[in-house]
């Protein structure tokens, strides 16, 4: 009887393609669609994916003032952030940022669900949010990516 010999293989910097996506933001709800865009980021939607290479592809999120909160998560929800000085914690709620700066909701949650070492900065790196249907990446042809 001949013994089967199997290698994994293992991806590295020479071997992975990264495509690029367009995600439309228009009624996606926001955990849903952070979570699966993180995915993308990290590389798990393909078949070689290594835990320790950038396997991920890049994501161009449009219309990100579209989105939605599910139950009272938009007037309940409070993102805030310390400015370093005593008593200095600030909070917002997800209505006033949605209107204000809502690509900011979007990348806050997707960074949160990547790892949190230099693997997972420069995996969000490749996270472009943009207000609106325009975006500056026509060139790099992104495919539309559908949830």
């Amino acid at each position: 009887m001949s013994k089967l010999h199997f290698t994994t293989k293992h991806a590295n910097a020479a071997t992975v393609v990264h495509n690029w996506h367009v995600v439309d933001g228009t009624n996606q709800t926001v955990g849903r669609m952070c979570a699966r865009i993180a995915a993308v980021l990290r590389g798990k939607n393909k078949a070689y994916y290594t835990p320790h290479v950038d396997c991920g592809d890049y994501i161009i999120v449009t219309n990100a003032e579209k989105i939605k909160f599910t139950g009272n998560k938009l007037v309940e929800k409070e993102y805030d952030h310390y400015t370093g000085y005593p008593g200095g914690r600030k909070v917002e709620i997800a209505k006033d940022l949605l209107k204000r700066r809502p690509e900011v909701i979007i990348e806050r949650g997707v960074k949160g669900m990547l790892p949190k070492n230099r693997l997972g900065r420069q995996m969000y790196k490749k996270l472009f949010v943009y207000v609106g249907d325009q975006h500056p990446h026509t060139a790099q042809q992104p495919k539309e990516l559908k949830f």
